[in-house]
């Protein structure tokens, strides 16, 4: 079991920054990747990015340049830091790992205004 809890989420003007961070604990020992997942409403829940254990990432084509997501191995804990957000960024973003079963964060709310 891989227990998963978010932080950082909030509302912020259209251009502003918010950093994400998920903390993780249980069986981490069995964690492969971990990511972040974004769900506005009514749309379906799309992923934002994911890093491997040893570092490799990927990118959603509409935050590349201006979302960065890195992993503390040693605090277990995945960061997803936003800038020059949009507010089409606005949505529920939940952290998810892989390990290998997939496993769920409760999600955070970020709100972009115009």
């Amino acid at each position: 079991q891989v227990q998963l809890v978010e932080s950082g989420g909030g509302l912020v003007q259209a251009g502003g920054s918010l950093r994400l961070s998920c903390a993780a604990s249980g069986s981490i020992f069995s964690i492969n990747v971990m990511g972040w997942y974004r769900q506005a409403p009514g749309k379906q829940r799309e992923l934002v990015a994911h890093i491997t254990r040893d570092g490799i990432t990927h990118y959603v084509d509409s935050v590349k340049g201006r979302f960065t997501i890195s992993r503390d191995n040693a605090k277990n804990t995945v960061y997803l830091q936003m800038n020059s957000l949009k507010p089409d960024d606005t949505a529920v973003y939940y952290c998810h790992a892989y390990a290998p079963l997939s496993y769920w964060g409760q999600g955070t709310q970020v709100t972009v205004s115009s």
